[in-house]
């Protein structure tokens, strides 16, 4: 039997509602997000945030623009983020987008202000159907890592960290680890690992 997944229905700027998202929630999100990548980071660092920061989507992702138009859009590692991303949470920013999750420090830096959402890597050219190209900042840094701000139609993701330091990424490495430990407990007492 098969249903249709119900997604939590969500406009930027966000407020409290992140609050009560839990990981693994599913999400459409529409309304204004901003593009950021490392060097767009290391530059909103040095000469401030170019957008209203209070509630404020980033999505880490360096878009293919063409004709001022999203060709495509996908998800870039977050982890490369890990260490340049407080700040933006300090100001008032309460979502990140990307890909493969992100470390310990973020968890803590959202908790009680924020949530991180998972998006599919892969899925570039299906995602900029859901964009439309609003504006850009940091245009000199090129294309990849410029700031974009993207309207958003019902693009869907995952909660992949919550508001409250649940992650779907670690816990899937936990139980993987442990599944890894307790097969090679099993087929080391078939093989007698380490027995002479």
């Amino acid at each position: 039997m098969t249903g249709k997944v119900s997604c939590v229905q969500l406009k930027t700027p966000l407020g409290d509602e992140v609050l009560k998202l839990k990981a693994g929630d599913c999400v459409e999100l529409s309304g204004m997000v901003y593009t950021a990548r490392d060097e767009a980071h290391l530059r909103m660092m040095e000469d401030g945030i170019p957008f209203p920061p209070r509630g404020a989507v980033i999505y880490h992702c360096g878009p293919v623009i063409k004709h001022k138009k999203v060709v495509a859009a996908g998800p870039t590692t977050s982890a490369r983020m890990n260490e340049i991303s407080g700040f933006l949470l300090n100001t008032g920013v309460r979502g990140l987008i990307g890909k493969g999750g992100m470390g310990k420090t973020v968890r803590e830096q959202l908790r009680g202000r924020g949530v991180y959402f998972a998006f599919t890597g892969g899925c570039a050219a299906l995602a900029s159907t859901r964009m439309k190209l609003k504006d850009v900042y940091f245009k000199d840094l090129g294309m990849a890592e410029a700031i974009w701000a993207i309207e958003l139609d019902r693009l869907p993701l995952v909660v992949g960290i919550d508001a409250y330091r649940n992650d779907i990424f670690s816990s899937v490495i936990d139980r993987a680890g442990s599944e890894f430990r307790n097969n090679k407990e099993i087929a080391c007492s078939f093989l007698l690992c380490g027995k002479e």
